[in-house]
């Protein structure tokens, strides 16, 4: 239900739930991880998907890619993938006898990191700091990413052998953090029904332009937050710093990503303006992988999860007038 949207954020509506159609072609009963990523692009962030293989992770990726029509690449990454495979490096041109830059696979609108512990810190770190700059330096030359620029990343948390996970400092680059999960019971059943098994991206659809999704962003950036919402975001962050089962609480950057994709959830659900509620629908998934908790919270038998929903419940919500 659209409330007071003007014509330009109705059309972001209109476009994301295209968009949310096509890629639920292919990935059956997890309309809400579509929806979460979605709001991610929107609101120019990054995505990290921790989940075991088979799930659906880069069957996402190339839907949305594929929706969108944004240019993608996938990099498998494995021990031997070096920096300069994900940023790029100069050739020796023999016609112009000058060096000529060559793109690497993260110089694309949509990149697929798959398997991002599987490889070397140094080149974790170059990747990350791609995310983080939107370019890259190479032999003193300064090269942009393309605009829009979207990094999904996964990680598989099953077995430690040849893996390097992500430290907390550089999970803070990522606006999220998802989990697939395996299908429902009747998911699986319908899946299993469908004449065709082996599913294919080429029934996606593209039904957006690049140009749609850098407007989709500005008309989000303008989304209305009332001092309320900000007051309630800045408590909760404030309840992270001060939490006896938290070492290191959310950072302000922590804050800034999570009133960003509050404002693409507003959108979304036919808003032109934030309420707690959208704080609440995307608060564990931006935050969580942001914190350092103590251990003790472990040996009392406290998750981790038990532990945001602690914070949540310590802060009073906002009522809003509008």
């Amino acid at each position: 239900m659209a409330y007071d949207l003007n014509n330009e954020q109705k059309r972001v509506l209109a476009l994301s739930q295209n968009v949310i159609n096509q890629v639920r072609k292919v990935i059956i009963g997890k309309d809400e991880i579509i929806v979460k990523v979605l709001l991610s692009i929107l609101s120019g962030g990054h995505i990290l998907i921790e989940d075991i293989p088979g799930v659906g992770k880069t069957t996402l990726a190339i839907a949305l890619s594929k929706a969108l029509n944004l240019d993608y690449k996938r990099m498998q990454f494995t021990p031997d993938v070096l920096p300069s495979d994900v940023t790029g490096f100069s050739v020796l041109d023999k016609d112009t006898h000058e060096f000529r830059y060559k793109p690497g696979a993260a110089m694309t609108n949509l990149f697929l990191a798959d398997e991002i512990n599987r490889t070397s810190s140094k080149t974790q770190s170059a990747l990350l700091e791609v995310m983080e700059e939107g370019k890259v330096t190479v032999d003193g030359k300064t090269h942009k990413v393309p605009d829009p620029y979207i990094v999904i990343a996964t990680q598989n948390p099953m077995g430690s052998i040849g893996t390097q996970m992500l430290p907390e400092s550089q999970l803070d680059r990522f606006l999220v953090r998802l989990t697939m999960g395996y299908p429902s019971f009747d998911s699986e059943i319908n899946m299993l029904k469908s004449k065709n098994t082996n599913v294919s991206t080429d029934m996606v659809q593209g039904v957006a332009t690049i140009e749609d999704i850098i407007e989709a962003k500005k008309t989000v950036d303008d989304i209305y937050v009332s001092d309320e919402v900000l007051s309630y975001i800045a408590s909760l962050a404030n309840a992270t710093r001060n939490n006896a089962y938290i070492k290191l609480g959310l950072s302000p950057r922590g804050s800034i990503a999570l009133l960003r994709i509050c404002k693409a959830t507003a959108l979304l659900k036919g808003r032109d303006y934030v309420i707690p509620d959208d704080v609440l629908y995307c608060f564990d998934d931006v935050v969580r992988h942001r914190l350092v908790f103590e251990s003790k919270a472990k040996l009392n038998g406290i998750t981790h999860q038990q532990v945001v929903q602690n914070v949540i419940a310590s802060v009073q919500v906002p009522r809003i007038n509008r």
